[in-house]
C-alpha cells in the first residue's frame, strides 16, 4: 500500500502541525489543500512536512477535496487517507483503517465515531444520529457514520468518478458515487475528539446536514457516477 493523506484545511494554524506531524508517521505522504486561510495554516502545515497547495480563495470543502483528489489520483498512490485538519480525527487511529483497507475485498473503509450525548456538542449529535439514519436510505447501503470524513479510499475505485460537490456534501457524494459502482465497505471505531485545543468546527449542522439531505436525493436518484 502507497497512502497519500489529505486534509482539507480553512484557518486550521493551531491544529494543522500536530495532524499532519502525527500522521505522517502512518503514511507516505500529507496533502494539504490550504483553502484561502488567512492564518498561517500553509506555513504550519508545510513545517510539520505536508505538502501544500494553496486556493486563493475560500472555495469550500468539497472543492479543497476535489482539488487533491485530483492531485493523488496523477500519482502512484493505491490509497488515499482523508481526514480532518481541526483535531477532530485522533492519527492513532490511522493504522486501524489501514489494516482494514488492506484487505483486498475492501475498497472503502469509514471510520464511525460512537455517538454520544456526553461526549458531542448537542447540535452534533443530533444533525449525525438523524442525518445518518437518513443518508443511509438515500446511499444504498447501510453505513453507520455518513458524515464522517475519516475514511480510507483505494484510489482505483474513485477513478473516473466525476464528483461535484462544493461543501460538506462531498462526503455523501462519494459514498453515493462509490455505492453505485459496487465499491465495497467497512466501517471502522474511531474516536472523535472534540473540547478545549479543538479549533472551532465550521460546519453549520442543522443547516449543513440538510442541504447534505437534499443533495443526496439528486446524488443518488437524478445523476449516476
Amino acid at each position: 500500500m502507497r497512502i497519500c493523506a489529505v486534509l482539507p484545511a480553512f484557518d486550521e494554524s493551531r491544529a494543522i502541525g500536530g495532524v499532519v506531524a502525527g500522521v505522517r508517521r502512518h503514511v507516505d505522504a500529507v496533502l494539504v489543500v490550504d483553502d484561502g486561510s488567512a492564518d498561517g495554516t500553509a506555513e504550519e502545515a508545510e513545517r510539520a512536512g505536508a505538502v501544500v497547495i494553496r486556493h486563493a480563495t475560500n472555495q469550500g470543502k468539497g472543492r479543497a477535496l476535489r482539488t487533491a483528489l485530483a492531485w493523488v489520483l496523477d500519482r502512484p498512490y493505491t490509497h488515499v487517507l482523508l481526514m480532518d485538519a481541526d483535531g477532530q480525527h485522533a492519527p492513532a487511529d490511522v493504522p486501524a483503517l489501514i489494516a482494514a483497507g488492506a484487505r483486498p475485498t475492501v475498497d472503502l473503509v469509514v471510520g464511525e465515531r460512537a455517538f454520544s450525548r456526553e461526549a458531542m456538542p448537542p447540535a452534533r449529535y443530533y444533525s449525525n444520529v438523524v442525518g445518518s439514519w437518513a443518508l443511509s436510505k438515500f446511499i444504498g447501503v447501510s453505513v453507520a457514520d455518513t458524515q464522517s470524513g475519516f475514511r480510507l479510499i483505494r484510489c482505483d475505485a474513485l477513478r473516473g468518478i466525476g464528483l461535484t460537490a462544493r461543501g460538506y456534501e462531498i462526503e455523501t457524494e462519494m459514498l453515493i458515487r462509490l455505492a453505485q459502482r459496487g465499491a465495497r465497505l467497512q466501517g471502522v471505531p474511531v474516536r472523535a475528539v472534540y473540547g478545549p485545543g479543538m479549533s472551532p468546527s465550521k460546519l453549520r449542522p442543522v443547516r449543513d446536514t440538510t442541504r447534505t439531505c437534499l443533495l443526496a436525493v439528486k446524488y443518488r436518484f437524478l445523476s449516476r457516477a
